[in-house]
């Protein structure tokens, strides 16, 4: 089954101390996104980086949330680490899910995709949108629990439950490694 590696929001907002919306628990995260990364790379899995980025000006968040992550600013900027190159593909989303109102299935859909090993923040937020989307429109997902966190342990943890019993499969990182290293 051809699969590929959906990264939500490995923003500086998220992953710089100085980001809005940073939480150490986050380094631990970036290690296991790493530690995922070079193996699809390995692979040649493809490597989709699904990133918040919301225009200036009036937003269907801000009744919700304060201003955040918009285009151009270092908000939205790429952490060093994340080692971009050039074949990854990347989506620009301004609601929590990476499918909604982006071409991430038509993407996906002409690569052949049929299986997404999902990893990033907020595990109640972002992630879980993205992968009850991925579900709807019939994807296998799998979520390395090491590989996504919140700011709200209570809420990612609910939402880790309900991934597992209703989208997809939670996983270690290492079983999602296997995953990912079966394409090659």
């Amino acid at each position: 089954m051809k699969q590929a590696l959906l990264l939500i929001d490995i923003i500086h907002d998220f992953f710089h101390p100085e980001g809005r919306n940073y939480h150490p628990r986050y380094e631990d995260v970036r290690k296991h996104i790493c530690a995922l990364l070079e193996a699809a790379r390995d692979v040649g899995v493809p490597i989709i980086h699904a990133r918040e980025s919301h225009r200036p000006g009036p937003d269907f968040e801000q009744p919700k949330l304060p201003p955040h992550c918009i285009e151009g600013t270092w908000d939205v900027g790429v952490p060093d680490w994340l080692d971009l190159h050039p074949e990854d593909i990347e989506v620009r989303k301004r609601r929590y899910s990476a499918f909604f109102s982006t071409d991430l299935d038509l993407l996906l859909r002409e690569r052949g995709v049929r299986r997404l090993v999902v990893a990033g923040v907020k595990t109640h937020l972002c992630v879980r949108a993205t992968i009850q989307d991925a579900f709807a429109y019939g994807y296998e997902v799998w979520l390395p629990r090491e590989a996504t966190s919140s700011n709200h342990l209570h809420l990612a943890e609910a939402s880790l439950e309900d991934i597992d019993r209703y989208f997809g499969f939670v996983v270690t990182t290492e079983k999602a490694l296997e995953v990912l290293r079966r394409s090659a």
